[in-house]
């Protein structure tokens, strides 16, 4: 049980776990702070914190465990707006999906207590944005991917793993750079090609009106397109090295199949879209490699 979480990011992710963690009974009290004071508001109407915070160095004044929902391009001005604060007992994480950016601001601005943050990344989220939409069920039965340095507490890391699994969570742990690499390839990458599909087809004279015949596909792979414009511009600027990386990847086997496309060489065209099918069929969320 903590006594007080300090929630800087009112939105979607924050609001959802104030929510988890209430209805968990893991925490007292939940004092809130957003860049927006509208949306601190809203936060504290919906009954998402108790106690709307002026400021983020107010958000983590008596508390025990803070919570950084904030775009991954914001967490080291966010840190240094809170620094004062932070003791070798407060357990501070964080919700973003790249880890070294995170980590790399967290040693400069945080220093003698990095020690106190635990650096996460849980695997959950909706399209749409906003305290409106924050729920406790989002974290239920997802992974979260803890990436803990050399400096970390075992303690805080103990603390952290011990209340996402109360929240229903099955958490792994892994290095900074493991995950930066893993999550270009599986999240940042589907984002950038879903984008850009999207913009190519608007970019053709007639692509309004091929948009009304798509179907079921078209929508699912499509889904999200439709995520937040400025926190995937800092996601894939912040992992800038490993998704460029990924795409160099997806450009050659692209590539591949485009020539033997225009070749008309339809057994080794199958062949390939066989090997996709087999690995798309044997995939299974959250499944670990055994």
């Amino acid at each position: 049980m903590f006594e007080q979480l300090g929630l800087i990011g009112c939105g979607l992710m924050g609001g959802s776990f104030a929510l988890a963690l209430k209805r968990a009974g893991l925490v007292k009290r939940v004092v809130g702070y957003s860049k927006s004071p509208s949306t601190t508001e809203r936060a504290r109407q919906l009954g998402v914190i108790d106690v709307e915070a002026p400021s983020a160095l107010l958000a983590v004044s008596g508390a025990d465990i803070v919570l950084l929902a904030v775009p991954v391009a914001a967490t080291e001005a966010t840190l240094k707006a809170i620094r004062h604060l932070v003791s070798k007992d407060m357990l501070i994480m964080d919700v973003g999906s790249t880890k070294r950016d995170v980590i790399d601001a967290a040693r400069r601005v945080l220093r003698d207590h990095v020690g106190s943050f635990v650096p996460c990344h849980p695997i959950a989220g909706k399209e749409a944005s906003g305290v409106e939409h924050a729920d406790p069920e989002i974290y239920a039965n997802r992974q979260v991917i803890l990436t803990p340095i050399e400096r970390t507490q075992v303690a805080q890391l103990n603390r952290a793993r011990e209340l996402w699994e109360a929240l229903g969570c099955q958490v792994l742990q892994m290095s900074p750079e493991a995950h930066d690499s893993a999550f270009a390839a599986v999240s940042h990458l589907p984002h950038l090609i879903a984008f850009a599909l999207m913009n190519a087809i608007a970019a053709q004279p007639h692509g309004q009106d091929f948009l009304p015949l798509a179907g079921p596909g078209f929508r699912d792979f499509t889904r999200i397109a439709a995520s937040e414009p400025k926190m995937w511009r800092d996601i894939l600027l912040a992992n800038k090295q490993e998704l460029l990386e990924q795409t160099q990847y997806f450009q050659q086997t692209l590539q591949a199949m485009q020539a033997l496309i225009e070749a008309g060489n339809g057994e080794a065209l199958e062949e390939l879209i066989a090997q996709a099918s087999q690995m798309r069929s044997g995939w299974r969320m959250g499944a670990r490699k055994g």
